[in-house]
């Protein structure tokens, strides 16, 4: 029982759904979404106030700009696509503390979040923080 509790703490403590993200961020907590794909899929949509860094350009210079002390929610399209893993990796093992987003931007949007970008779906609830 002890190593199946572990397990799903352990997962718990390195991924998180899009309902919590939109909550983390309507709530103003310290997080940030990160999309880890190529500049051509963040501008044609990307999560509202997410930054991008695709994760093969993650590295000491690329990242210098981040706070350390935010945790960053590494995010790509979907389950087909392994860029928020890697983006996870590398933002780990450059110090940083960091969730993978569980189903990807395309979960997001399942989940009836809005998006930006030249085609984003800007029908969904939007985040309302005060910042």
């Amino acid at each position: 029982m002890d190593l199946q509790i572990k397990h799903y703490e352990n997962k718990l403590a390195f991924e998180m759904d899009p309902s919590d993200l939109f909550d983390a961020l309507n709530n103003n907590e310290k997080v940030v979404p990160l999309d880890a794909r190529k500049a051509f899929g963040f501008e044609a949509e990307h999560i509202l106030m997410a930054i991008n860094i695709p994760h093969r350009e993650m590295n000491e210079e690329s990242t210098k700009h981040l706070d350390k002390d935010i945790l960053y929610v590494t995010y790509c399209d979907g389950i087909g696509c392994n860029a928020s893993t890697k983006g996870a990796l590398n933002m780990s093992k450059l110090g940083f503390k960091v969730k993978e987003l569980m189903g990807g931007i395309e979960w997001w949007k399942f989940d009836g979040y809005a998006t930006e970008g030249t085609k984003s779906s800007p029908s969904g609830q939007k985040i309302e923080c005060a910042c």
